[in-house]
């Protein structure tokens, strides 16, 4: 069978053998003459062919066959030719060598049939053939039906150019080769020249043979992960068994570089190609530290211990005798909870016994985070985030300026619950209710000072309507939206050093507790107009352990201190009522050409007037507090775990007003939709006061300023923010005056207390819209399910450290650069007037391509109050397809390393690198 158009068959041998044989096996029966039957099937008949049941003891398969030939002779029983009673069935047996499914197959260009060899040879560039889940596709197949056969060969063109390769798929295994020959009974085969993907793997075999679904065995192989035809990089066996999605094994293997043997050869190799957690080693890398030696870093084993935890172990090890060990255990349960737990020992001895600058130190640090999934338990919550361990522990972590100058570890376990909706979830049926309990540490390495706060204890009533009915009906009344409702909090602290011997003495020293409740009562009123009223009740009370008192001694001219403890109360109630709303103006220009076509300015001032009636000024005092009989006032409630209330009246008004700024502008080369643009000016500009209406003197609160804006298409954020006195002050010891400034200076608004201002931009260039494929990525593969807190700090800093490993050479350039300005005027501990603390620095960076494969970069830190340049770091990246090599130079700063690396981009051989690291520490 020959057509020059596609064509397309379908075939089952087993079936058309049965017909044939039944034919045969009725006409012996009936007598009927074969030239008859064959004359009346391929004239007259419509048979119709009914697979019964399939006996599978006697491997026998029972066909009725019927017909709609009406009878000729009434006399004789002619209605059917070939006559089964009652539906009978005939046994047939089936061919050893018939295939048990459906063979399907097509052809683009041409097909023969070849009836006496029992051969189909099919041509055409899109040719396929399938069986149950083996699909083969080539521009030549040959399918033998006798022995189940396919054989399946290249193309080439007239000048001998292979112009098409045969294709085979099975489940998840896809293959091309030059030629496939594969057995559909068996599922045995055999290729040559055959590349398989394999996770990130790139198998080649001069010979493959597959003698299972999942196993093959190839000669002359190659395995990489570069995925060029002439790879760059490659390790090169004679023998390789593999095992699809699992591993590849190899006996004597030696790699090759751009097909150039390196003659440095391994008896075996094992090959990972299994995605997902699987136990193994972990690689180490090998570095030098100025103070510790030389080190192998990252030797280490990952465990499954089962579906839902693992643990990951790794050491390093430094030749001055120095050595870590980190143990981190991981869980999770999916849609329930997941978490880690991470322990970190450092044992370091820094040179040599004997030298002058020979230390040994020996600390501890552990981490552990929780986290409950929100479907889980609705309306109950427990989460966890510890890092806690020896005050000495970051300032001797290698390579890690980052911890190094870090002095403050913090920790946090937070168990809540809230109440539901219809009863949903474990939390409060229908209830208002929201507990939370939780516990946290705080610790400055710097003092060693450790300070816990266990337990602190919320709960809050959300807001009730006493008055308001369940099914409101009419209009409702005004006091059906008075609201009230609850907020209480109960802590308790302690702090002790973590050189202290004995603790627990330490701990109930320093032990305090103590409460706070608060009752607000709210009247929702509907808007008046333009504005929007909010009246407020509120009542405060708080309980206090002790009582702080300072008292003047004139024999030795100090102030002395003396603590009562007992338990203690203060009280404190607020009356207020706000108003609010909005003020808009526009300017539109008249021209519709302009450049500038539309100006829109938005203010949102408010108001709010507030009374607070005395009932702590017996908790005030005042007391002297140098020689000079300057007095001063305190409260007897300083130092509890909450803060004391304020003495005196208060009836005053609050004001503010914030300010928008936009602008429409129009681009002249665009007259589509996006002609006109909108453009922020001011994102927002802020002042907030307050005015004591009772109060004798300093009745003007401080002013509140604040800026923020984006310009140049969000280029250059800005933001501001300043605290202003109104009030004089003396010129010597910096004490308020109760004189405002603006009447010895008319044109000033007052003393600026403290502020800041801070700016950024950043530039690049290149395609925002292109995709970076060169970029290789994050260093994850050891860690399977994210970071815990160490984790996630080390992988910054080792990206902080290493830059040109994570170059991005689709941007030709960059840019970036921040400024920060910030000042405080305090008070000094002597009570001798106020000192200001200035600071000011700049933040830069960038990378330049030199050429398409090669970049570099800078990044750096300055203080411009200290004169001290912080850590400078250089990187300069070059682009090798699979491959990356990258130099990172720390010069100057009390931390500089230089480091050299060069690796593959694949994550899986991401330990299979070349590098060179030495760090100097100054000034630690």
């Amino acid at each position: 069978m020959n057509n020059a158009n596609k064509v397309r068959a379908k075939y089952n041998l087993a079936s058309l053998v049965a017909f044939l044989f039944t034919i045969l096996t009725v006409q012996s029966k009936n007598k009927l003459k074969i030239s008859e039957v064959f004359h009346n099937n391929l004239t007259a008949f419509q048979d119709t062919i009914k697979p019964g049941k399939k006996n599978v003891l006697s491997n026998k398969t029972s066909m009725i066959i019927t017909d709609t030939i009406p009878p000729k002779n009434k006399n004789v029983r002619t209605d059917t030719i070939i006559v089964i009673e009652k539906n009978d069935t005939l046994d047939i047996k089936i061919s050893k060598d018939s295939l048990d499914a459906v063979v399907e197959y097509s052809a683009e260009d041409s097909m023969i049939l070849d009836v006496p060899t029992n051969k189909i040879i099919m041509y055409g560039t899109k040719t396929t053939t399938q069986y149950k889940d083996n699909n083969l596709s080539a521009p030549i197949i040959e399918f033998d039906q006798a022995t189940g056969n396919i054989t399946a060969s290249i193309k080439r063109d007239s000048s001998g150019k292979v112009i098409s390769l045969p294709t085979f798929t099975q489940a998840d295994f896809k293959s091309q080769s030059d030629s496939i020959r594969f057995n559909m009974k068996s599922g045995k085969g055999l290729t040559k020249s055959t590349y398989t993907q394999q996770g990130e793997m790139y198998v080649y075999g001069e010979k493959i043979k597959k003698i299972s679904n999942d196993v093959f065995f190839a000669e002359r192989a190659r395995i990489t992960t570069c995925d060029l035809d002439t790879p760059h990089f490659a390790f090169v066996s004679n023998r390789m068994k593999l095992i699809s999605k699992k591993l590849a094994i190899t006996g004597p293997v030696h790699p090759e570089f751009e097909g150039v043997p390196v003659p440095v050869y391994l008896p075996f190799g094992i090959y990972p190609l299994s995605q997902g957690r699987r136990s193994g080693f972990l690689m180490p890398s090998f570095a030098a530290n100025e103070q510790l030696g030389l080190a192998m870093e990252g030797l280490g084993y990952y465990k499954v211990l089962s579906d839902y935890w693992d643990i990951t172990t790794r050491a390093n090890i430094y030749s001055y005798g120095g050595w870590t060990l980190n143990v981190n255990p991981r869980y999770t349960k999916k849609y329930r909870y997941n978490g880690n737990l991470a322990f970190s020992m450092q044992n370091f001895k820094q040179n040599f016994k004997g030298d002058p600058d020979y230390s040994k130190n020996k600390s501890y640090n552990i981490q552990w985070s929780h986290a409950v999934d929100s479907k889980a338990r609705p309306g109950v919550s427990f989460m966890a985030n510890v890092n806690a361990g020896s005050s000495s522990y970051n300032r001797y972590v290698p390579d890690n300026p980052y911890k190094n100058f870090s002095n403050q570890l913090n920790s946090s376990i937070t168990y809540s619950k809230t109440g539901t909706l219809e009863g949903l979830g474990e939390g409060w049926k229908d209830k208002p209710y929201n507990l939370t309990v939780s516990a946290n540490h705080n610790q400055n390495t710097n003092l060693k000072l450790i300070n816990i706060n266990l337990p602190d204890v919320a709960f809050n009533l959300s807001t009730l309507y006493p008055f308001r009915e369940k099914e409101a009906v009419g209009t409702p009344k005004w006091y059906e939206s008075l609201g009230i409702g609850y907020n209480g909090n109960a802590k308790s602290l302690f702090s002790f050093y973590d050189t202290t011997t004995n603790i627990f003495r330490h701990i109930l020293d320093t032990f305090q507790w103590g409460a706070h409740h608060s009752i607000p009562i709210t009247l929702s009123v509907p808007p008046m107009g333009a504005f929007q009223f909010a009246p407020s009740v509120s009542y405060d009370e708080t309980w206090y352990q002790r009582k702080f008192i300072r008292s003047w001694n004139p024999g030795l001219k100090k102030v002395d201190t003396t603590i009562t403890r007992g338990f203690y109360t203060a009280r404190q109630m607020s009356f207020g009522m706000g108003v609010s709303t909005r003020i808009f103006g526009m300017f539109t220009s008249k021209n519709k050409d302009a450049k500038i076509q539309a100006i829109r300015h938005e203010m949102t001032p408010n108001l709010s007037f507030n009374y607070n009636p005395d009932f702590n000024s017996r908790n005030y005092y005042f007391t002297q507090i140098d020689t000079a009989n300057n007095m001063a006032q305190f409260s007897v409630f300083e130092g509890n775990v909450f803060s004391p209330y304020g003495s005196g009246r208060f009836g005053g008004i609050g004001f503010g007003l914030d300010n928008n700024l936009q602008m429409k502008v129009r681009n002249k080369k665009d007259t589509g939709e996006n002609a006109i643009k909108k453009v922020t000016l001011i994102d927002g500009l802020s002042l907030n006061g307050n005015y004591n209406l009772v109060a004798d003197s300093f009745a003007l609160g401080n002013f509140s300023v604040n800026a923020r804006s984006s310009l140049f298409s969000n280029k250059l954020n800005i933001t501001a923010g300043a605290q202003i006195d109104p009030y004089d002050a003396d010129p010597i010891s910096g004490r308020r005056l109760k004189t405002l400034l603006w009447k010895r200076k008319p044109l000033s608004f007052g003393r600026l207390i403290n502020g800041n201002v801070s700016m950024s931009t950043q530039f690049s260039g290149g395609d925002k819209t292109k995709k970076n494929t060169t970029q290789p990525e994050l260093r994850t593969n050891d860690y399977p399910r994210g970071y815990n807190t160490d984790e996630y700090q080390n992988e910054l800093a080792y990206i902080r450290n290493n830059p040109g490993e994570y170059a991005d050479f689709s941007i030709p350039w960059s840019f970036n650069f921040s400024y920060a300005l910030r000042f405080d005027r305090v008070f000094k501990s002597d009570y001798s007037g106020f000192k200001t603390d200035f600071n000011q620095d700049v933040t830069f960076g960038g990378t330049l391509n030199l050429t398409p494969k090669w970049q570099m970069g800078v990044n750096g830190f300055y203080n411009i109050t200290h004169h001290e340049l912080g850590t400078i770091s250089v990187s300069i990246s070059r682009e090798m397809h699979c491959w990356q090599m990258s130099i990172n130079l720390s010069p100057v700063g009390r931390y500089r390393f230089y480091s050299i690396n060069i690796s593959p981009k694949s994550g899986l051989l991401r330990d299979l690198r070349i590098n060179r690291t030495r760090s100097f520490y100054s000034g630690l």
